[in-house]
Formats: structure tokens, sequence, C-alpha cells
């Protein structure tokens, strides 16, 4: 039950929250960055450092997905 409501406050605020679609919308987008960076057989020196630098950004990026998620729940308790 608990992701089920989970997933519908996160499909309401793609919907109505453009904060939190453009943050998905990075988040994607960098997971794609990384996963062509990991579809390499070896990686340079830059690529590692590029590869660590994009996971550090999807992280945040995720932990400002679930401030906002927290925020509406909070606000929409009852």
């Amino acid at each position: 039950m608990e992701q089920n409501a989970q997933a519908e406050i996160k499909a309401h605020l793609m919907q109505t929250n453009e904060k939190y679609r453009h943050l998905v919308e990075k988040h994607h987008e960098y997971d794609r960055q990384v996963e062509a960076l990991e579809a390499k057989q070896a990686l340079s020196g830059d690529e590692e450092v590029e590869e660590h630098r994009l996971k550090k950004l999807k992280l945040h990026l995720k932990d400002e997905m679930e401030q906002l998620v927290s925020e509406y729940r909070l606000q929409h308790a009852g």
C-alpha cells in the first residue's frame, strides 16, 4: 500500500509540479549518460571522473525529488 501511495504522489507531482518534473527529467538525462559510459569496455580517467560526477548529481536530484514527495505528503496528511 505504501509503495502505491508513493507512486500516486510521484505521478501527481509529475503532472502538477514543474520543479519535480524538471528534476525527474534531469535525473533521466544523467542516467542515460551514466549508462552510455558504463556500456564502454574501458573508461579513460576523465570518463571515470565524469561517471562519478554524474552519479553524485543523480543522487542529489533523487534527494530533492524525495524531499518534494515528503513535503507533499506532510501538506496532504489527513
